[in-house]
């Protein structure tokens, strides 16, 4: 494998990690608290009000993190921003995000719209390798796997692999009708969404 085949697998992942965590912010029922004082009040809330373990879990000092919940600081550099946005959204409405993902691994299933390579037959048929958009609803035990491998801290690989296998199967192998050993390369992923 090429340095670029490397890289390019590494982007293609990253977007899998990424449609999953924007699946997810589009369950919320009320909108997450976007004031640097109002996510560190709530993440101190889900530390069970120590400012040693927030401090930690953002990476800052603990003086840092009071300062915020006082009011004396407001402005937090890019790299603080982003940790209490993604820390912020990971802890928020938990029942929510539950509920929804139980659903899609008993009975709903998940959409997965991508535009990707997929190849899977020689070159010169229908079936050659070539970049397709593709939107698919996979089945809620693909959608098990899928949640259970990202909740289980999976490499984005494993992820990777779940997602290509529940495409192939709901989308090329149409649920294994008459073509349930066809093997499906799925990669270049220029973009993801993933709803539940």
């Amino acid at each position: 494998m090429t340095d670029d085949d490397v890289k390019r697998a590494a982007r293609t992942r990253a977007k899998i990690l990424d449609g999953l965590a924007r699946a997810e912010r589009a369950l919320f029922t009320r909108p997450a608290p976007k004031s640097p004082r109002a996510q560190m009040k709530f993440l101190r809330t889900r530390e069970k009000g120590s400012t040693k373990s927030l401090a930690a879990r953002l990476g800052v000092s603990r003086k840092t993190v009071q300062r915020y919940l006082s009011g004396a600081s407001n402005k937090p550099n890019k790299r603080l921003q982003a940790a209490l946005v993604e820390e912020t959204e990971s802890e928020w409405q938990p029942q929510v995000r539950a509920q929804a993902r139980q659903r899609a691994a008993s009975s709903g299933g998940l959409v997965i719209s991508c535009r990707a390579y997929f190849g899977l037959g020689p070159e010169g048929t229908s079936d050659a390798g070539r970049v397709r958009d593709i939107t698919v609803a996979v089945a809620p035990f693909h959608a098990a796997a899928i949640l259970a491998a990202q909740d289980a801290g999976a490499t984005e690989s494993d992820l990777h692999d779940a997602i290509a296998e529940a495409i192939a199967d709901a989308y090329f192998r149409q649920g294994g009708g008459g073509r349930a050993g066809l093997e499906v390369k799925f990669a270049d992923v220029e973009w993801l969404n993933i709803t539940f």
